[in-house]
């Protein structure tokens, strides 16, 4: 089945059966790298992306379920003034050891910036609960998040 998606504000098509996970369309069909797989079970967060606004976790959501949302993938969140500031923070403050979770991570702090620009630590802990770091880079992503808000970052 045919599929038109707006991804990272392009339109590309995709000729794959609709129960297709979304990442592996990304991936393996338009050659959007930056969506990580992880688990394929929506557990870790390596696989996150916006479709309209919202983190979602593509490996596993169906192509089919996306229809006609915006979908925005680590590759174009910089586009955007707050996804911008997230990845300047992380930049800034080394967040990354491997980096294999780092676009999801990106992807979840930008989403919670946009809902709630100034997060408190315990919206931190909540927005990104879902998000494994197998490095334990925590301490700094947490500081990254608080730097992109323009609060104090305790590094």
């Amino acid at each position: 089945m045919a599929f038109r998606l707006n991804v990272n504000g392009k339109t590309m098509s995709a000729d794959v059966d609709g129960d297709t996970p979304l990442l592996w369309v990304l991936r393996d069909t338009l050659g959007v790298l930056g969506p990580k797989y992880g688990c394929g079970i929506g557990a870790c967060g390596a696989c996150t992306v916006h479709v309209d606004g919202a983190p979602l976790r593509s490996c596993s959501t169906p192509v089919e379920a996306v229809g006609a949302a915006k979908i925005v993938t680590i590759e174009g969140v910089g586009a955007d003034a707050v996804g911008k500031r997230v990845q300047e923070a992380w930049i800034e403050l080394d967040v990354a050891q491997c980096g294999y979770c780092q676009p999801g991570q990106i992807m979840s702090a930008t989403a919670l910036l946009k809902a709630k620009p100034r997060p408190s630590d315990a919206d931190i802990d909540e927005a990104m609960g879902g998000n494994i770091c197998r490095c334990a880079t925590y301490t700094r992503i947490r500081a990254a998040i608080k730097k992109a808000s323009g609060q104090a970052a305790e590094a």
